[in-house]
């Protein structure tokens, strides 16, 4: 059942967990065909977290992966933990592994943030990478999760990534977790076409039912705008409060 919340959110009750990624993945094939018509090409900003590790294992099983042209997909990152590329805390390591190194994407058009060195400078070179490929476009999809805390990506409450302007990609320090991270600030997401918000589970609902309240207390109520809605996927349990 979609539910339009407002001129800047919508919520899609999606059922049952199998039935809501199901769902998701059905969302990001429609996402991917549209921008194959637009302009040839998808480019999709992932998310970590245990429900996008399952839709990208589910995407890239058939029946779903038949329905792609991985040659024409282009893969970034919303954010990164600022570790290794092969440490299994790594959003890049995990997506890798839930799929996307088993398909057929050309090296080339994966594109994952440095965040282990020279972060704010690396920080820096993804914006221009970013730039340099989508030409004034956002981003064909951004998916994003939603934190106990009400944080996205890695804009975490009450830290400096929060006021960022004129960046689309930054170096955020997160003193609740003594590490730094980067992340797509509220700018890049809220440019691109599609925005999706994955929020499944009882853990959930509570901060679910805050965060869609509009009073401006969590990080992810500033995703979202009139010209680029954020479409809020969820199942019945995380939904059971609204």
């Amino acid at each position: 059942m979609l539910i339009h919340l407002d001129a800047r959110r919508d919520v899609m009750k999606a059922g049952t967990p199998e039935q809501t990624l199901n769902f998701c993945a059905d969302h990001f094939v429609k996402i991917y065909q549209e921008s194959i018509l637009e302009h040839g090409s998808f480019s999709v900003a992932l998310s970590g977290g245990s429900t996008p590790k399952a839709l990208f294992s589910l995407l890239t099983k058939e029946p779903y992966v038949l329905k792609i042209d991985w040659s024409k997909v282009f893969l970034f990152w919303s954010d990164e933990r600022s570790v290794a590329p092969e440490d299994p805390d790594s959003n890049f390591h995990m997506a890798m592994e839930a799929g996307f190194a088993e398909v057929s994407i050309p090296q080339s058009h994966i594109h994952r943030m440095v965040a282990e060195k020279d972060i704010e400078q690396n920080a820096l070179n993804y914006e221009t990478l970013i730039k340099s490929h989508l030409k004034g476009r956002g981003f064909d999809l951004v998916m994003l999760g939603m934190g106990e805390d009400g944080h996205t990506a890695s804009l975490f409450p009450e830290t400096e990534g929060l006021n960022s302007t004129g960046r689309l990609v930054i170096a955020n320090y997160v003193p609740q977790k003594n590490t730094w991270r980067m992340t797509l600030t509220f700018e890049c997401i809220n440019k691109a076409r599609h925005i999706a918000i994955y929020v499944l589970g009882k853990s959930k609902q509570e901060m679910l039912k805050s965060c869609l309240s509009d009073k401006g207390l969590y990080p992810i109520e500033s995703i979202g705008t009139e010209q680029s809605k954020a479409l809020w996927i969820v199942d019945d349990a995380a939904a059971t409060l609204l």
